[in-house]
Parts: structure tokens; C-alpha cells; sequence
């Protein structure tokens, strides 16, 4: 049998053993299906059997058949309004494109780093990063993935070896995922998560004034900051190392940039609605900096600013880049419908499904039987729940959403804390933090999914860097953890 058939059938056949002889839930087989189903999901994604987006359906099918949840329910998974963001952000990407914006600001970095391929990708993370500390990941990775893949174009011209483009590729990409990533840990405002937390933080110990932006700062950003490093040297050590070389200096860049000549009208009026974008995701919420609190222009839409999400502003800039004018291109506006065929719905069914399979976890109960698994830790020592609590959160987050996962074990996180008589935070902020350790699978986190969206990226690479950046990532929380606030 080929390695093809046997990823083929080990997939269901997997998934219908786990479903018929283990009983994860007694009296509710919906949590042992959905165990089942997210199974045959992982061996089909990780041996890339079957094209992804095949694999992303199959909960539109299975979710219903084992009677988890109901069609209607799983349908508007795949159309949820992250997926919206997603596709206004690819509108923009490829109006960049279309006026070759990208390449200039590509020749920007370049020139500030120069084309050794270990700098480039220091720039490109702490590009990423800085960005994300402040907006969202998924908007972040949205802005600089035009400029990032102009980058990998430019230090390819001068790569010979296919199999050096490829790990070239593959680690600006993922370096690009987990920077945004890590970067939303850093600040409350960086990732809705940390939000969560600190709102649920406040309404059930209103009495405790212990805990803002700048309290959360000392931790998040040293861990942050100490994590990028490290996901820095490990993507160079697996895909870059020595034998990847470009004998080109800045001067090469700055160069072709000059060749570029001044920014064109559609180059500024593109340049100007991607700027006015991330400005309007920057401040469209309340930011509580501890001593004041910026207030957003969400709140000029008084009792409806709840309606209002990054989504919104997405296809709303998207829409406007369909009525501005071109001018070289009379009768056309910055995009046409024709430049948006190329949207990579194969990738917006595969983010569906990602939130299609939080919904089953969660309306299933087997996210409820995996957070209970916490209760276990109640008698060990507070490193040991800690370290639970980790491995717990960064396990259910691999496969659920960030923002499900939080939700989900904040409240029993309240329960624990009542029982073991500590001070809340020693159990929130690290299950805050874990929340955010999705490096391993496409679906893991919208940052993630975007990268690998560019398909020049392998399930294996990423499941490769994710599972070693996912162990240093609980280590690191816990010791800071036990560092900042046990000690």
C-alpha cells in the first residue's frame, strides 16, 4: 500500500476506533465524536494526504451526522467575522500588489537590514512584533505579508538552490506568524485574550486595584521579548543556518529603490487607505493605559460600538479601494473584482473550519472535559498547577480558538482559585499567556493561517518549529510566573 493510501484510511479508521471502543464522557458520546473528528483532521493535515481545504469541510459533515451541532450552526462557522477581516486585508494586499507598492517598501527594509538572510529575518519579527503589541495579530500579519513576500522575491533573484528559497521562504513566513503572535503578549492590548482576562479579572475581584497596563507590561513584555529571541534562533538554526548566503550590501537596495523613481497617485492614495487602516484598528477600541484611558472612535456609535469590529474596517477600506479612481487606468478603480480572483478561498475554508471545530469542542463539552482535567493539579504545589495549567491551556488552544480557549477555563481557573486560597492572578495570568502558545497547526491561530495561506510553507515545518516553540513557551510562563509573582 502506497504512504498515500495509508494516510488515506489511518485518518477515519484512527478516528472511528476512538469513536467506538474509548468513552471520554459517559452519557455524552457528542465529546468522544469530537475527539473523533479532530483526530482524522490532524492525520489528514499533517500527512497533506488530501488537499487542506477537503480536510476543512469535514466537519460540515460529521459535526451534524454525530449529532454535535447543527448544520446551520456549523455553516456560519466558515463565515465568521475574523474571515471577513481576512478578506478585506487580502483586498488591500493585492491592490499593493497590483501598484507594486510592496516591492518598495520590501527595498525600505532591505535597505535598513541589509540582504544577510539572518537580519532580514530579525527585521521582519521585530517589525511584526512592535505592530502587534498594539493592534491585532491577525492585522498585523494582514499589513506585512505583501511586504514580507516582496522580501523573500528580491533575496530569492540572487538564490540558486530551490531547496534554499524554500526554507528561506519558510522561515521569514513563520517568523512573521509567531512574532504577531508573541507580540500580543506583550501588552493588555496586543490580543483579545488578555482583555478577556483582565475583564473577567475585574468583575470577579472588584476589590483587587492590582492589575492595569503597566502592571501587566513588566511581565508580558520581558516574556515576550525573551520568547521572540528565542523563536528568532530557532527558525534560523532549522531553516536559514550558514549555507544560505546573498553577497549583496544595502547600496544594492537603496539603489533599486532610487530606480523605482517617486511614488506614483496610486501608490500614495494605496499607501494612504492602508495607513488610514491600521490607524482605525489601532484606535478603534478604549485603550486603558492604567492613569487615563484613551477612548476609541467605536464609541461615536454609542449603544451599537459592540457591532463595530476589525472586520468592518476591513471591508469598509477594501470597498473604498473598488470606487477610488486610477488614473493610469482610466474607467478602473485602485482594485477590480478581476485583481480579487485570486483570493485563496482554499485558506478562508481552512480558517473556517478552525472555528467550525472551537464550536464543536465547545457546544460538544469535550473542551469542558479537557479544562476539567485542570482539577487534577488541586493538590501539588504552585509550580506544578502552574505548569498544569499551561499544558492544559496550549493543548485545548492547538485546536481551539485563543479567544475559546481563555473563555472556557478563565471561570474554572475562579472556581480553583476559591479552593486552593491563592491570589487569582498566580492562576489567570499564566493561562492568559498559554492561551497565545499556537505555533504548531495552520488552524491554530489567524496569524498562522495566513502564512501558510502564501503556500510556501509545509505542514511539517511548521509543526516542527510550533511543538518546540509551544514547550520553551509553557516553561517560560511558568518560571515567569513563579518569578514575577510567586517570589
Amino acid at each position: 500500500m502506497s504512504p498515500r493510501n495509508i494516510g488515506l484510511m489511518s485518518g477515519p479508521l484512527l478516528a472511528l476506533c476512538l469513536y467506538l471502543f474509548v468513552d471520554l464522557v459517559p452519557g455524552n458520546p457528542a465529546a468522544t465524536g469530537m475527539a473523533a473528528i479532530t483526530l482524522w483532521m490532524a492525520v489528514w493535515w499533517m500527512t497533506e494526504v488530501v488537499s487542506l481545504a477537503v480536510t476543512s469541510l469535514l466537519p460540515v459533515v460529521f459535526l451534524p451526522a454525530l449529532g454535535i451541532a447543527d448544520a446551520r450552526l456549523v455553516a456560519s462557522q466558515y463565515m465568521d467575522p475574523i474571515i471577513f477581516l481576512f478578506i478585506g486585508g487580502f483586498i488591500i494586499a493585492f491592490s499593493i500588489e497590483r501598484w507594486e507598492l510592496h516591492k518598495r517598501a520590501a527595498l525600505v527594509i532591505l535597505g535598513a537590514v541589509g540582504s544577510r538572510p539572518s537580519n532580514v529575518l530579525m527585521g521582519v519579527m521585530l517589525t511584526s512584533f512592535f505592530f502587534s503589541m498594539w493592534i491585532s495579530n491577525t492585522a498585523t500579519v494582514m499589513m506585512l505579508i505583501s511586504a514580507v513576500l516582496a522580501i523573500i522575491s528580491q533575496v530569492e533573484i540572487h538564490l540558486d538552490d530551490e531547496e534554499k528559497k524554500r526554507r528561506l521562504s519558510t522561515a521569514l513566513l513563520i517568523g512573521l506568524a509567531y512574532s504577531a503572535t508573541i507580540g500580543g503578549m506583550a501588552t493588555l492590548v496586543g490580543t483579545p485574550t488578555n482583555m478577556i482576562f483582565l475583564r473577567t479579572y475585574r468583575d470577579q475581584f472588584p476589590l483587587h486595584n492590582d492589575m492595569n497596563f503597566a502592571k501587566w507590561f513588566v511581565i508580558g513584555f520581558p516574556l515576550a521579548l525573551v520568547l521572540l529571541v528565542i523563536a528568532y534562533f530557532l527558525l534560523q538554526r532549522m531553516f536559514i543556518r550558514k549555507d544560505i548566503t546573498v553577497a549583496l550590501d544595502r547600496n544594492f537596495f537603496l539603489d533599486q529603490k532610487r530606480m523605482l523613481g517617486k511614488m506614483s497617485y496610486e501608490q500614495r492614495a494605496v499607501g494612504i487607505v492602508f495607513v488610514l487602516t491600521a490607524v482605525f484598528w489601532f484606535t478603534r477600541d478604549d485603550i486603558d493605559f492604567g492613569s487615563f484611558i484613551f477612548k476609541g472612535w467605536s464609541n461615536l456609535f454609542g449603544k451599537f460600538k459592540g457591532y463595530i469590529h476589525d472586520s468592518t474596517v476591513a471591508i469598509f477600506m477594501a470597498v473604498l479601494l473598488f470606487l477610488i479612481p486610477s488614473k493610469k487606468v482610466k474607467g478602473q478603480g485602485l482594485i477590480t473584482w478581476d485583481d480579487v480572483t485570486r483570493m485563496p478561498f482554499d485558506i478562508i475554508l481552512l480558517f473556517g473550519s478552525g472555528f467550525a471545530l472551537a464550536k464543536g469542542f465547545e457546544v460538544s463539552g469535550l473542551s469542558t472535559w479537557l479544562a476539567f482535567k485542570l482539577e487534577f493539579l488541586s493538590g501539588s504545589g504552585i509550580v506544578m498547577i502552574i505548569l498544569g495549567i499551561c499544558i492544559v491551556v496550549a493543548v485545548i488552544s492547538e485546536f481551539a480558538s485563543n479567544v475559546a480557549s481563555i473563555q472556557l477555563v478563565i471561570p474554572i481557573l475562579v472556581s480553583m482559585q476559591k479552593v486552593l486560597d491563592v491570589h487569582p492572578l498566580l492562576l489567570m495570568i499564566p493561562a492568559t499567556l498559554a492561551a497565545s502558545l499556537g505555533f504548531m497547526l495552520p488552524v491554530a491561530t489567524a496569524p498562522n493561517t495566513i502564512v501558510f495561506g502564501s503556500k510556501r510553507i509545509r505542514v511539517k515545518s511548521m509543526m516542527g518549529a510550533g511543538l518546540v516553540l509551544d514547550i520553551v513557551g509553557i516553561l517560560m510562563i511558568t518560571a515567569a510566573t513563579y518569578l514575577f509573582l510567586v517570589l
